[in-house]
């Protein structure tokens, strides 16, 4: 382990991809507004995880997403059976500077919308992996903005929806109409900030290649 600058390069990149993706789920509760607008907050730290994916498909192929996307579907089960003991587990009155409710008002979370997370985040997951090596296939080396952004407008359209209709639509929270004008807003959001992100592909890439060929200056990198 951490015998390769390619395996600190993995630890790294898996890293910044499991934290974002953790805390996205954790802070999804709260609402925001741009202009006439609302989405939940845990959509800002997706487009990072959309980065780190596409980073992880280029060097390591896509037996590593899938295996990295499983782990971290299990970490974020993990931190919400946490959670929902934390909530269980009654404050210390007078002592605790935050009571039951209060806790309970910024980490609950009902089972409709962890399914709906975990559902949406594997599927949007797996059908990015797919899409990205679709587009690698025929394009080669070349064109990395298309096969990332391209795996990003299709994954993230599935994910939009899916959460929304699982977690709100489905047990009747929201309408229909609500349903639709919310996950085409959430979805927007996320595609402009991911193309908007497509600088940081290139830079990600070159930074990655020249320090992997610092070990194999004259062997070409397969991904």
């Amino acid at each position: 382990m951490f015998k390769t600058k390619k395996e600190i390069v993995f630890v790294i990149l898996a890293g910044i991809f499991i934290t974002n993706a953790v805390v996205a789920e954790l802070i999804g509760g709260k609402l925001i507004q741009i202009g006439p607008f609302v989405m939940s907050i845990g959509i800002l730290p997706w487009p990072i995880v959309f980065l780190t994916t596409d980073l992880i498909n280029e060097y390591f192929g896509e037996k590593g997403v899938k295996k990295l996307s499983l782990i971290t579907a299990c970490l974020i089960a993990y931190a919400f059976i946490i959670l929902f003991m934390a909530i269980v587990i009654p404050a210390a009155k007078g002592i605790s500077p935050v009571n039951d409710e209060q806790f309970h008002a910024v980490f609950g979370q009902s089972m409709w919308i962890i399914i709906g997370s975990l559902i949406a985040f594997m599927a949007s997951q797996l059908i990015d992996v797919w899409m990205f090596w679709f587009f690698k296939k025929r394009t080669g080396e070349k064109k990395i903005w298309l096969r990332t952004t391209g795996s990003t407008v299709i994954s993230q359209l599935f994910d939009s929806f899916i959460v929304l209709g699982i977690a709100f639509w489905l047990p009747g929270k929201i309408d229909f109409d609500t349903f639709i004008s919310s996950g085409l807003t959430g979805y927007t959001f996320k595609l402009t900030l991911a193309i908007l992100l497509t600088p940081l592909i290139y830079l990600g890439h070159h930074l990655i290649k020249k320090y992997l060929e610092e070990d194999h200056p004259k062997e070409k990198q397969d991904n």
